[in-house]
């Protein structure tokens, strides 16, 4: 039995994340109060016990690139690492990737090595989801698969925005459609009768790509020859439905696609309910991320509820309600977050330092006294003022302001902005 790679994509822009993504990749966007998007895919690999581990990046990835290499280190007697594989021109390939299937072409030739891989796990960078990808691979080879694609059941209303794909009584893919419209007819894509009572999918009947795939090598070499197969999901998988054994796999659980700013700000605050559907704290299978030796948070004369807050934080006299606090946050004294998302920052501010900007009338980093921040997510690095009230309202327009941003009817303050005192947003 031959080697199984894992190759995760995280060139993602992420245009649907802006301005999170502003100064960032998709995949590096703060997760949780300490984590990233990437580490989600990267620990449920090494989980399922598959340790060699490419990352394909292109848009903005220094932070990427900076945390990949200080989070993901392997015993050095052992076999596995994380491997970052940048975007790179070369004399027959002059262009950046045009899409999912001709970043992992352009990079065949760093993933052979010993040439004796038998199949290929490519993974999405930016999903939220636990899953153990070893049963995925031992169906793909129960049924020798070419390509088997892992599917979550959804009701039709959520069919729009996914690729929806039509499989038989076997679960052998037949059809497939990439993001069909709500106006579209896809009634013959529901799953079959002998599938729905074998998956239990009566009230979710259709099948929805999740964007979690395995290949099999061989195969994967013979699809990617063809240089118009640029995206898996709209090229490669309905081309190869006519040669190929295409399998589905049934993973029924928490699965999130956090590709707008709605999705990312409820994905969030899910985390802070007694009984999230998606634990970090599972220490069956923990997520990882990068080690950071921070002091324990301290909360003085603060009130928090339905909240997480991570480590070396200050909060002072405030009061944190249903919200994320992230890394290093400082709020100070009769200041109220409310169903908001901080991001924290990714370096102290030494106190002299907030003393001496204070005092000249300027702007610390952090959440100053006297606030009101609700429906809000205050990005890295951010400087909030005294007196500054931030209120999303479901019913805002978006809109672009330089220094805060609405979309979805949250306000979104970017990474290093600066929100001067009495601000009313």
């Amino acid at each position: 039995m031959g080697r199984t790679i894992t190759v995760v994509l995280g060139g993602g822009r992420g245009s649907r994340l802006y301005p999170l993504t502003a100064l960032r990749s998709k995949p590096a966007v703060p997760l949780g109060g300490k984590y990233r998007l990437i580490d989600i895919p990267i620990s449920n690999a090494i989980n399922s016990g598959m340790r060699e581990i490419f990352v394909l990046t292109q848009y903005n990835s220094q932070s990427l690139n900076n945390h990949l290499s200080k989070t993901y280190r392997f015993d050095p007697f052992s076999q596995g690492f994380v491997e970052v594989l940048a975007a790179e021109q070369r004399e027959e390939s002059p262009d950046w990737y045009q899409g999912t299937a001709d970043a992992i072409r352009r990079m065949l030739h760093h993933m052979e090595r010993d040439g004796d891989v038998e199949n290929v796990v490519i993974l999405s960078g930016d999903h939220l989801y636990r899953m153990d990808y070893s049963a995925m691979l031992a169906r793909h080879r129960e049924v020798e698969a070419d390509i088997t694609i892992s599917v979550i059941p959804v009701t039709r209303e959520k069919c729009e925005g996914c690729g929806v794909l039509q499989a038989d009584n076997n679960g052998l893919v037949r059809r497939f459609v990439e993001k069909p419209k709500a106006t579209d007819d896809i009634t013959d894509l529901a799953a079959p009768p002998g599938l729905r009572r074998a998956w239990k999918l009566e009230e979710r009947p259709f099948l929805a790509s999740m964007g979690v795939y395995v290949f099999r090598w061989a195969a994967l070499r013979e699809l990617l020859a063809d240089p118009k197969n640029v995206d898996f999901g709209r090229d490669v998988i309905p081309g190869a439905l006519t040669s190929r054994r295409v399998a589905a796999f049934l993973f029924d659980d928490y699965w999130e696609d956090i590709g707008t700013i709605k999705a990312f700000y409820e994905a969030n605050l899910l985390l802070c309910e007694e009984d999230p559907p998606f634990k970090f704290y599972d220490e069956r299978a923990p997520i990882f991320t990068r080690p950071r030796f921070l002091p324990p948070t301290l909360l003085w004369n603060t009130t928090a509820n339905r909240s997480v807050v991570a480590e070396g934080c200050v909060v002072k006299g405030a009061v944190v309600e249903h919200s994320i606090v992230g890394l290093r946050s400082h709020i100070l004294q009769k200041t109220v977050i409310r169903e908001s998302i901080l991001m924290g920052a990714d370096h102290y501010q030494f106190e002299d330092k907030r003393k001496k900007l204070r005092a000249e009338g300027k702007v610390a980093m952090g959440i100053g006294e006297n606030c009101v921040i609700e429906r809000a997510i205050v990005d890295m690095n951010a400087c909030i003022g005294d007196n500054v009230t931030i209120h999303g309202d479901p019913n805002r327009p978006d809109s672009d302001h330089g220094t805060w941003f609405a979309r979805d009817g949250i306000v979104v303050i970017p990474k290093g902005a600066v929100i001067p005192s009495g601000t009313v947003i």
